[in-house]
């Protein structure tokens, strides 16, 4: 009877059953979601984010698994990627900055890579992006676009907080990258865990899918679902 009863729940069911099969193997195949846990990526991305992670952006894997069975594109300059930490294989999120192969030096907060300085460009926190500054860092908190060869985004910094904010100059290995948060002086990256091998990376992150926030009971930010990563500039 119970045999039976199952086979009947699913005849009665099998279409609803075949759109959960396929949304889980295209969630595990294509693309995945993750919760943004922390700060380290403001303003680029918001705690409550609910983002968009593209698996085969650059390697064909084996479904359940980060098992790369060809890798179909390399990691570019200014992406936003996730990957295991090579220090003890949590998921992070964080901007790749530095490809293999490059020299990169950080002097008081401003990158130079293979010696040529980055561009900086101050602006009102206030004002791009409808940004705030976060409450939970009293002090200052300053917004500025970084712009590395043709790639800019929006990073933060805050003087008045203890970080590192002066490094190298460092050249990254064959095989491996460099990873920084957006918002470099609340950021556990690349300074801290060691450059991210290739075969640690499981994605690139475009686009948000929705975002709640907590500071206000959980409402949806309207504004950000479905809002793309891409910088505006």
């Amino acid at each position: 009877m119970a045999g039976f009863s199952l086979r009947q729940l699913v005849r009665e069911n099998k279409g609803f059953i075949a759109l959960m099969l396929g949304m889980a193997v295209f969630r595990l195949g294509y693309a995945d979601y993750y919760l943004v846990p922390s700060a380290s990526m403001y303003p680029t991305l918001r705690e409550g984010d609910r983002i968009i992670c593209q698996r085969t952006a650059y390697d064909l894997k084996v479904p359940l698994t980060d098992i790369i069975l060809k890798q179909l594109n390399d990691p570019q300059r200014g992406d936003i990627v996730t990957f295991s930490s090579p220090e003890d294989g949590t998921r992070l999120i964080k901007r790749l900055i530095a490809l293999p192969g490059d020299t990169v030096e950080m002097r008081g907060e401003e990158l130079l890579i293979n010696g040529k300085p980055a561009q900086y460009e101050a602006l009102n926190l206030n004002n791009p992006d409808q940004l705030t500054p976060q409450r939970e860092y009293p002090g200052k908190q300053q917004v500025y676009r970084e712009k590395i060869g043709d790639h800019s985004h929006l990073m933060i910094v805050m003087p008045e907080r203890e970080a590192l904010r002066s490094f190298g100059p460092v050249k990254v290995p064959e095989g491996q990258y460099m990873m920084l948060g957006d918002n470099r002086d609340n950021s556990k990256d690349s300074r801290f865990i060691g450059f991210v091998p290739r075969e640690n990376i499981t994605g690139r992150v475009e686009r948000v899918m929705f975002s709640l926030n907590a500071d206000n009971n959980w409402m949806p930010r309207m504004d950000r679902f479905g809002a793309s990563l891409k910088d505006k500039s």
